[in-house]
């Protein structure tokens, strides 16, 4: 996927750059797989704010995406298109199987260097190693990359669903499958869970420059102000005259807990056993 780079013809231009969509072959999505999306300006059932700087954004529409992809064993699926996703950073692709007579339309999540009219199939046996294609841990060779990873047999796919990334296999150890994961964590995953072959596509999303808040705002994002602006009673770091540090032993968040890299994975929590090795600390 191609980046575009604007010229700086103005101060919003300066800087930005915009996807180009050249890997789109269809504009409009398929009607029976689409929902209207509620804007819920990051509000919870009880009507309480619980993700602050949340609200407005473009009205979308939400795609229905397959991620157990298990209704069609065994059966060959044919790629109609690749399209857009505004839900999500990655492509999405539709793929049509033939049953008892009728077509059936379902969205996954498009692989890298997937085209439309591609095969690919669903199984829980030995498959080919194919771009596309989506089988048991167990079965696939190590160190070939995948993404859209079951956590449990069954429960569809919970990791690896980003643009542009994706884990390996690094082996098998009795009921387990050891998989590096893209933030470096390697984990066991039970053998029995799906892995589709491939990395995620669309891998220049972390490659666009915003350029104005403008166009953050077009995404559903509100602005976002320094606790060091703030009053005391509205932000711990708040309070002062002119620019004054934090004052505490660590910065903390508008609740009281401490933040910017603090822990704060549970001590004792029960998939604490699956971890093998813990994610590094990336540099800044």
């Amino acid at each position: 996927m191609p980046i575009r780079i604007y010229k700086p013809t103005s101060p919003g231009r300066r800087n930005s750059s915009v996807d180009t969509f050249t890997d789109i072959t269809k504009s409009h999505p398929e009607k029976s797989l689409i929902k209207i999306k509620k804007s819920l300006a990051g509000r919870n059932n009880q009507g309480k704010i619980t993700v602050r700087h949340r609200g407005g954004g473009v009205k979308r529409y939400l795609r229905i995406v397959d991620f157990k992809q298990t209704d069609f064993l065994d059966t060959d699926g044919v790629v109609r298109s690749i399209e857009y996703d505004p839900g999500r950073s990655s492509r999405i692709a539709l793929v049509e199987y033939a049953l008892d007579g009728k077509n059936v339309k379902r969205y996954i999540i498009a692989p890298d260097k997937l085209s439309v009219n591609d095969i690919i199939k669903t199984s829980q046996n030995v498959l080919e190693i194919k771009v596309g294609n989506r089988m048991r841990l167990e079965h696939i060779p190590v160190g070939t990359m995948i993404h859209n990873v079951e956590l449990i047999p069954g429960c569809g796919g919970k990791l690896v669903r980003g643009a542009g990334v994706g884990c390996s296999v690094m082996g098998i150890e009795g009921k387990y499958a050891q998989v590096r994961l893209p933030s470096t964590e390697i984990r066991f995953i039970p053998k029995e869970c799906l892995a589709t072959i491939g990395m995620v596509s669309n891998s220049d999303h972390r490659n666009i420059r915003w350029g104005k808040a403008g166009r953050i705002r077009k995404l559903g994002f509100r602005p976002t102000v320094r606790g060091k602006a703030m009053n005391p009673i509205d932000h711990p770091h708040g309070g002062g005259e002119g620019n004054q540090p934090v004052g505490l032993v660590g910065p903390k968040t508008v609740y009281g807990k401490p933040a910017l890299g603090v822990k704060t994975r549970k001590k004792y929590k029960m998939s604490n056993k699956f971890i093998v090795q813990h994610r590094k600390k990336k540099h800044r």
